[in-house]
Protein backbone atom coordinates (compact mmCIF):
# COMPACT_ATOMS: atom_id res chain seq x y z
CA UNK A 1 0.00 0.00 0.00
CA UNK A 2 1.32 3.43 -1.00
CA UNK A 3 0.20 6.28 1.26
CA UNK A 4 0.61 9.99 0.58
CA UNK A 5 0.92 12.00 3.79
CA UNK A 6 0.25 15.75 4.01
CA UNK A 7 1.02 18.02 6.97
CA UNK A 8 0.18 21.73 7.27
CA UNK A 9 -0.37 21.86 11.02
CA UNK A 10 1.78 24.94 11.67
CA UNK A 11 4.31 26.69 9.44
CA UNK A 12 5.85 23.83 7.46
CA UNK A 13 4.19 22.62 4.27
CA UNK A 14 5.07 18.93 4.09
CA UNK A 15 4.27 15.86 2.03
CA UNK A 16 5.72 12.39 1.91
CA UNK A 17 5.08 9.00 0.37
CA UNK A 18 5.30 5.77 2.35
CA UNK A 19 5.16 2.17 1.22
CA UNK A 20 3.39 0.47 4.10
CA UNK A 21 4.17 -0.46 6.66
CA UNK A 22 7.33 1.63 7.19
CA UNK A 23 9.33 2.36 4.03
CA UNK A 24 9.70 6.10 3.35
CA UNK A 25 9.95 6.83 -0.36
CA UNK A 26 9.97 10.63 -0.11
CA UNK A 27 9.74 13.40 2.47
CA UNK A 28 9.47 16.96 1.14
CA UNK A 29 9.18 20.06 3.34
CA UNK A 30 8.85 23.77 2.52
CA UNK A 31 9.65 25.90 5.56
CA UNK A 32 8.43 29.43 6.26
CA UNK A 33 11.19 30.70 8.54
CA UNK A 34 11.86 33.71 6.31
CA UNK A 35 8.20 34.76 6.36
CA UNK A 36 7.85 34.82 10.15
CA UNK A 37 11.36 35.87 11.28
CA UNK A 38 10.51 39.56 11.58
CA UNK A 39 7.60 38.80 13.93
CA UNK A 40 9.46 36.62 16.41
CA UNK A 41 6.99 33.78 15.97
CA UNK A 42 4.49 32.17 13.62
CA UNK A 43 1.73 34.46 12.31
CA UNK A 44 -1.30 32.22 11.59
CA UNK A 45 -2.64 34.27 8.68
CA UNK A 46 0.73 34.33 6.92
CA UNK A 47 1.21 30.60 7.55
CA UNK A 48 -2.14 29.57 6.04
CA UNK A 49 -1.63 31.82 3.01
CA UNK A 50 1.80 30.31 2.38
CA UNK A 51 0.39 26.78 2.68
CA UNK A 52 -2.20 27.64 0.03
CA UNK A 53 0.54 28.80 -2.32
CA UNK A 54 2.87 25.84 -1.70
CA UNK A 55 0.90 22.69 -0.93
CA UNK A 56 0.33 21.61 -4.54
CA UNK A 57 3.99 22.06 -5.43
CA UNK A 58 5.18 20.18 -2.33
CA UNK A 59 2.86 17.26 -3.07
CA UNK A 60 4.10 17.15 -6.66
CA UNK A 61 7.70 17.11 -5.43
CA UNK A 62 6.94 14.29 -3.00
CA UNK A 63 5.35 12.16 -5.72
CA UNK A 64 8.23 12.85 -8.11
CA UNK A 65 10.87 12.02 -5.52
CA UNK A 66 9.05 8.76 -4.70
CA UNK A 67 8.89 7.90 -8.40
CA UNK A 68 5.11 7.42 -8.39
CA UNK A 69 2.07 9.16 -9.83
CA UNK A 70 -1.09 10.13 -7.99
CA UNK A 71 -2.83 7.26 -9.80
CA UNK A 72 -0.53 4.78 -8.03
CA UNK A 73 -1.30 6.11 -4.54
CA UNK A 74 -3.66 3.86 -2.56
CA UNK A 75 -4.70 6.31 0.17
CA UNK A 76 -4.13 9.82 1.50
CA UNK A 77 -3.38 10.68 5.13
CA UNK A 78 -3.58 14.27 6.33
CA UNK A 79 -3.08 16.05 9.64
CA UNK A 80 -6.46 17.31 10.82
CA UNK A 81 -5.57 17.89 14.50
CA UNK A 82 -4.09 19.60 16.49
CA UNK A 83 -2.62 22.77 15.00
CA UNK A 84 -3.46 26.20 13.63
CA UNK A 85 -7.01 26.07 12.29
CA UNK A 86 -6.31 28.02 9.09
CA UNK A 87 -3.22 25.94 8.32
CA UNK A 88 -5.00 22.65 8.99
CA UNK A 89 -7.87 23.63 6.72
CA UNK A 90 -5.51 24.13 3.77
CA UNK A 91 -3.98 20.67 4.12
CA UNK A 92 -7.31 18.91 4.65
CA UNK A 93 -8.88 20.69 1.66
CA UNK A 94 -5.94 19.65 -0.52
CA UNK A 95 -6.15 16.04 0.70
CA UNK A 96 -9.89 15.89 0.01
CA UNK A 97 -9.40 17.22 -3.51
CA UNK A 98 -6.71 14.63 -4.24
CA UNK A 99 -8.79 11.82 -2.74
CA UNK A 100 -11.71 12.77 -4.97
CA UNK A 101 -9.51 13.10 -8.06
CA UNK A 102 -7.86 9.71 -7.53
CA UNK A 103 -10.94 8.02 -6.04
CA UNK A 104 -8.97 6.70 -3.04
CA UNK A 105 -9.56 6.57 0.73
CA UNK A 106 -8.85 9.52 3.02
CA UNK A 107 -7.82 9.35 6.68
CA UNK A 108 -7.29 12.13 9.22
CA UNK A 109 -4.20 11.85 11.44
CA UNK A 110 -3.44 13.19 14.91
CA UNK A 111 -0.22 15.16 14.48
CA UNK A 112 1.24 14.23 17.88
CA UNK A 113 0.49 10.53 17.43
CA UNK A 114 2.49 10.76 14.21
CA UNK A 115 5.45 12.19 16.13
CA UNK A 116 5.13 9.26 18.56
CA UNK A 117 5.57 6.70 15.81
CA UNK A 118 8.02 8.49 13.48
CA UNK A 119 11.01 6.49 14.72
CA UNK A 120 9.35 3.25 13.61
CA UNK A 121 10.33 4.11 10.04
CA UNK A 122 14.04 3.97 10.88
CA UNK A 123 14.31 1.24 13.52
CA UNK A 124 13.32 -2.14 12.12
CA UNK A 125 13.54 -3.82 15.52
CA UNK A 126 11.30 -1.27 17.26
CA UNK A 127 7.73 -2.32 17.92
CA UNK A 128 4.86 -1.78 20.32
CA UNK A 129 4.52 -1.31 23.24
CA UNK A 130 6.78 1.67 23.93
CA UNK A 131 6.92 4.98 25.77
CA UNK A 132 7.07 8.15 23.66
CA UNK A 133 8.25 11.60 24.65
CA UNK A 134 7.05 14.26 22.21
CA UNK A 135 8.64 17.68 22.72
CA UNK A 136 8.04 20.44 20.19
CA UNK A 137 7.10 24.08 19.85
CA UNK A 138 3.47 23.42 20.62
CA UNK A 139 3.48 20.22 22.68
CA UNK A 140 5.37 18.44 25.42
CA UNK A 141 3.92 15.17 26.66
CA UNK A 142 4.57 11.53 27.46
CA UNK A 143 2.53 8.80 25.77
CA UNK A 144 2.13 5.09 26.43
CA UNK A 145 1.93 3.57 22.96
CA UNK A 146 0.41 0.17 23.72
CA UNK A 147 -0.45 -0.78 20.14
CA UNK A 148 -1.35 1.04 16.90
CA UNK A 149 -4.87 1.62 18.17
CA UNK A 150 -4.03 2.65 21.73
CA UNK A 151 -1.88 5.71 22.42
CA UNK A 152 -2.55 7.18 25.87
CA UNK A 153 -1.32 10.42 27.46
CA UNK A 154 0.62 9.88 30.70
CA UNK A 155 1.63 13.46 31.45
CA UNK A 156 1.82 16.76 29.58
CA UNK A 157 2.78 20.38 30.05
CA UNK A 158 0.38 22.53 32.03
CA UNK A 159 1.61 25.73 30.39
CA UNK A 160 4.41 26.34 27.85
CA UNK A 161 5.81 23.61 25.63
CA UNK A 162 9.55 22.99 25.70
CA UNK A 163 10.06 24.22 22.14
CA UNK A 164 7.98 27.32 22.78
CA UNK A 165 10.19 28.08 25.77
CA UNK A 166 13.29 27.78 23.58
CA UNK A 167 11.77 30.22 21.08
CA UNK A 168 10.93 32.80 23.75
CA UNK A 169 14.33 32.61 25.39
CA UNK A 170 15.96 32.96 21.98
CA UNK A 171 14.02 36.18 21.50
CA UNK A 172 15.24 37.43 24.91
CA UNK A 173 18.80 36.73 23.84
CA UNK A 174 18.38 38.43 20.48
CA UNK A 175 18.71 35.19 18.55
CA UNK A 176 16.92 34.30 15.29
CA UNK A 177 13.95 31.97 14.97
CA UNK A 178 13.45 29.06 15.16
CA UNK A 179 14.85 29.46 18.63
CA UNK A 180 15.79 25.89 19.49
CA UNK A 181 18.74 25.47 17.14
CA UNK A 182 19.92 29.03 17.80
CA UNK A 183 19.93 28.63 21.59
CA UNK A 184 21.63 25.24 21.37
CA UNK A 185 24.37 26.57 19.10
CA UNK A 186 25.06 29.46 21.48
CA UNK A 187 24.95 27.06 24.44
CA UNK A 188 27.80 25.01 22.99
CA UNK A 189 30.22 27.68 24.16
CA UNK A 190 28.67 28.16 27.60
CA UNK A 191 28.72 26.66 31.07
CA UNK A 192 25.50 24.75 31.87
CA UNK A 193 26.17 25.19 35.60
CA UNK A 194 26.65 28.97 35.49
CA UNK A 195 23.05 29.74 36.54
CA UNK A 196 20.82 27.42 38.55
CA UNK A 197 17.51 27.93 36.81
CA UNK A 198 14.45 26.13 38.31
CA UNK A 199 13.32 22.62 37.42
CA UNK A 200 9.61 22.86 38.16
CA UNK A 201 7.51 19.98 39.44
CA UNK A 202 3.74 19.79 39.21
CA UNK A 203 2.04 18.98 42.50
CA UNK A 204 0.22 15.63 42.52
CA UNK A 205 1.27 14.92 38.91
CA UNK A 206 4.85 13.59 38.80
CA UNK A 207 4.82 13.03 35.04
CA UNK A 208 3.57 16.52 34.09
CA UNK A 209 5.72 19.37 32.79
CA UNK A 210 5.83 23.11 33.47
CA UNK A 211 8.17 25.53 31.72
CA UNK A 212 6.59 28.97 32.19
CA UNK A 213 8.47 29.57 35.45
CA UNK A 214 11.77 28.70 33.80
CA UNK A 215 11.13 31.15 30.98
CA UNK A 216 10.27 33.87 33.50
CA UNK A 217 13.39 33.11 35.55
CA UNK A 218 15.57 33.64 32.49
CA UNK A 219 13.86 36.98 31.81
CA UNK A 220 14.31 38.16 35.41
CA UNK A 221 17.92 37.07 35.39
CA UNK A 222 18.57 39.09 32.26
CA UNK A 223 16.76 42.16 33.58
CA UNK A 224 18.60 42.07 36.88
CA UNK A 225 17.43 42.34 40.53
CA UNK A 226 14.01 43.97 40.69
CA UNK A 227 13.74 43.96 36.89
CA UNK A 228 15.54 47.31 36.70
CA UNK A 229 16.88 46.81 33.19
CA UNK A 230 14.20 47.46 30.60
CA UNK A 231 16.07 45.40 28.05
CA UNK A 232 18.53 42.57 28.75
CA UNK A 233 22.02 44.00 28.42
CA UNK A 234 25.01 41.77 27.76
CA UNK A 235 27.43 44.23 29.35
CA UNK A 236 25.59 44.32 32.67
CA UNK A 237 25.71 40.54 33.14
CA UNK A 238 28.46 38.90 35.15
CA UNK A 239 28.37 35.89 32.80
CA UNK A 240 28.07 35.51 29.05
CA UNK A 241 24.93 34.98 27.02
CA UNK A 242 26.39 31.60 26.12
CA UNK A 243 26.36 30.66 29.82
CA UNK A 244 22.72 31.78 30.10
CA UNK A 245 21.79 29.71 27.04
CA UNK A 246 23.65 26.65 28.31
CA UNK A 247 22.13 26.90 31.79
CA UNK A 248 18.64 27.33 30.37
CA UNK A 249 19.06 24.42 27.94
CA UNK A 250 20.31 22.17 30.73
CA UNK A 251 17.27 23.01 32.86
CA UNK A 252 14.87 22.04 30.07
CA UNK A 253 16.76 18.84 29.33
CA UNK A 254 16.93 17.85 33.01
CA UNK A 255 13.14 18.05 33.29
CA UNK A 256 12.53 16.10 30.07
CA UNK A 257 14.98 13.37 31.08
CA UNK A 258 13.65 13.13 34.63
CA UNK A 259 10.00 12.69 33.62
CA UNK A 260 10.82 10.31 30.78
CA UNK A 261 12.91 7.96 32.89
CA UNK A 262 10.31 8.02 35.69
CA UNK A 263 7.58 7.07 33.22
CA UNK A 264 9.70 4.30 31.73
CA UNK A 265 10.35 2.84 35.19
CA UNK A 266 6.67 3.15 36.10
CA UNK A 267 5.54 1.29 32.98
CA UNK A 268 8.40 -1.19 32.90
CA UNK A 269 8.91 -0.65 29.16
CA UNK A 270 12.15 -1.43 27.36
CA UNK A 271 11.76 1.19 24.60
CA UNK A 272 11.68 4.99 24.92
CA UNK A 273 11.00 6.84 21.67
CA UNK A 274 11.61 10.58 21.40
CA UNK A 275 9.90 12.76 18.78
CA UNK A 276 9.17 16.38 17.92
CA UNK A 277 11.48 19.25 17.06
CA UNK A 278 13.20 19.27 20.46
CA UNK A 279 14.23 15.65 19.85
CA UNK A 280 16.93 17.09 17.59
CA UNK A 281 18.60 18.70 20.63
CA UNK A 282 22.03 17.15 21.10
CA UNK A 283 22.16 17.65 24.87
CA UNK A 284 18.81 15.89 25.26
CA UNK A 285 20.07 13.00 23.16
CA UNK A 286 23.29 12.61 25.12
CA UNK A 287 21.74 13.04 28.58
CA UNK A 288 18.98 10.52 27.88
CA UNK A 289 21.51 8.02 26.57
CA UNK A 290 23.73 8.51 29.62
CA UNK A 291 20.90 8.45 32.14
CA UNK A 292 18.98 5.47 30.79
CA UNK A 293 19.21 2.38 33.00
CA UNK A 294 20.38 -0.91 31.56
CA UNK A 295 17.64 -2.55 29.54
CA UNK A 296 16.01 0.70 28.36
CA UNK A 297 16.64 1.48 24.68
CA UNK A 298 16.47 5.15 23.65
CA UNK A 299 15.22 5.64 20.10
CA UNK A 300 15.50 8.90 18.19
CA UNK A 301 14.30 9.53 14.64
CA UNK A 302 16.65 11.22 12.21
CA UNK A 303 16.72 15.01 12.20
CA UNK A 304 14.40 15.08 9.17
CA UNK A 305 11.74 13.12 11.05
CA UNK A 306 12.05 15.18 14.26
CA UNK A 307 10.57 18.27 12.62
CA UNK A 308 7.04 18.33 11.19
CA UNK A 309 6.94 16.21 8.06
CA UNK A 310 4.62 14.33 5.74
CA UNK A 311 6.32 10.95 5.99
CA UNK A 312 5.33 10.48 9.62
CA UNK A 313 1.75 11.43 8.73
CA UNK A 314 1.74 8.76 6.04
CA UNK A 315 3.17 6.23 8.51
CA UNK A 316 0.53 6.93 11.15
CA UNK A 317 -2.13 7.02 8.45
CA UNK A 318 -1.03 3.59 7.23
CA UNK A 319 -1.43 2.22 10.77
CA UNK A 320 -4.97 3.58 10.94
CA UNK A 321 -5.85 2.36 7.45
CA UNK A 322 -4.54 -1.13 8.18
CA UNK A 323 -7.10 -1.32 10.98
CA UNK A 324 -9.81 -0.82 8.36
CA UNK A 325 -10.56 2.79 9.33
CA UNK A 326 -11.10 5.70 6.95
CA UNK A 327 -12.74 9.12 7.02
CA UNK A 328 -15.37 10.66 4.80
CA UNK A 329 -15.21 13.98 2.97
CA UNK A 330 -16.86 15.49 6.06
CA UNK A 331 -13.48 15.25 7.83
CA UNK A 332 -13.11 18.33 10.04
CA UNK A 333 -10.17 20.04 11.75
CA UNK A 334 -9.46 20.68 15.44
CA UNK A 335 -7.00 23.10 17.00
CA UNK A 336 -6.77 21.13 20.25
CA UNK A 337 -6.54 17.60 18.93
CA UNK A 338 -9.91 16.68 20.30
CA UNK A 339 -12.28 14.68 18.18
CA UNK A 340 -14.33 11.49 18.08
CA UNK A 341 -12.35 8.45 19.33
CA UNK A 342 -11.31 5.86 16.81
CA UNK A 343 -13.45 2.68 16.87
Amino acid sequence: MLVLGIDTSCDDTAAGVLRAPREILSNEVATQYDLHAAFGGVVPEIASRAHTERVTLVVERALKEAGVSLGEIDAIAVTNRPGLIGSLMVGVAAAKSLAIAADIPLVGVHHIEAHCVAALAEHDDLDYPFLALVASGGHTALYHCKDPGTIEVLGQTIDDAAGECFDKVAKMLGLPQPGGPAVSKLAEGGNPKAVRFPRARVKDDPLAFSFSGLKTSVLYYLKGPGGKREQPDREDLEISYADVAASFEQAVVDVLVDRSLKAAAQLGVTELVVGGGVAANRRLRSDLAEGAPQGLNIRFPSMALCADNGAMIALRGAEVLQRGLTDTLDLDVSATGEGPPLP
